[in-house]
């Protein structure tokens, strides 16, 4: 390819015709599979550059406090899963009413959100809140790991279906329902599974719902309103806003 090289200083010497080897321009004749590669990858970059932008990042703060929230709710798990072999008996008059407690172990899904504000609050509450649980001894297994993110995704959801902008009661309250329901669609095809349909498994899953839907809904926004008035989550929207949550 000619180009024209830039005058010389040299008066003398004049403009001097310079053959320019164009390497680019060489590479994308003899390989357009190359080239096109590369297209692909710059605006594959473009869309990952305009997608941080979108996506406020986590701060170190905001990883300490959900970790905080997640273990000592995974603490909380063991102890509700000793409460609920425990109350079995309480609900031999119709089995599927034991569910009513259930929505305890989803509260940090939407207690997390609530405070951290950020995409993957409530996945990552819940699921390693359901993994300290698993931890500490379970009769449960491994299974409740899956089960967490199962949760967590459902509560996620309904913040990302309000682009993380809203975090009032209608949120908490759809975050704590479609948790509940990741819940009742994994014990309806893991857990109980070898039950009566209509006699037992969608009770089964209709209380779920309810229960997490005024425990872990209702119940996780009055948690960050208390925690709020105390002062602990002043660096945090949840805290300015204070009585406007």
């Amino acid at each position: 390819m000619l180009q024209l090289a830039p005058p010389s200083r040299d008066p003398g010497r004049g403009v001097r015709l310079l053959l320019v080897r164009d390497r680019d321009w060489e590479e994308n004749v003899s390989n357009p599979i190359a080239t096109r590669w590369r297209t692909i990858a710059a605006r594959w970059r473009t869309i990952a550059a305009r997608w941080r932008t979108l996506i406020p990042r986590w701060r170190t703060i905001d990883i300490v406090v959900a970790s905080v929230i997640a273990v000592a709710f995974g603490v909380i798990f063991w102890a509700w899963n000793l409460v609920w072999a425990t109350t079995e008996a309480a609900f031999m008059f119709f089995p599927p009413a034991q569910t009513s407690i259930y929505g305890v172990w989803m509260i940090p899904a939407v207690l997390g959100s609530l405070i951290i504000r950020k995409p993957g609050a409530a996945l990552y509450c819940e699921t390693l809140a359901a993994t300290v649980s698993a931890m500490l001894g379970s009769e449960w297994s491994v299974m409740l790991i899956v089960q967490g993110l199962v949760q967590g995704a459902g509560a996620e959801v309904a913040f990302a279906a309000f682009r993380y902008r809203t975090f009032r009661l209608p949120v908490a309250l759809l975050a704590g329902a479609l948790a509940g329901l990741g819940a009742a669609i994994f014990d309806f095809f893991v857990w109980t599974v070898h039950y009566a349909l209509f006699a037992y498994r969608i009770p089964y899953a209709a209380i779920t719902i309810a229960s997490a839907t005024l425990i872990a809904g209702a119940g996780g926004l009055l948690l960050t309103r208390s925690l709020a008035r105390t002062g602990v989550l002043d660096r945090f929207p949840a805290g300015r806003e204070r009585a406007a949550i």
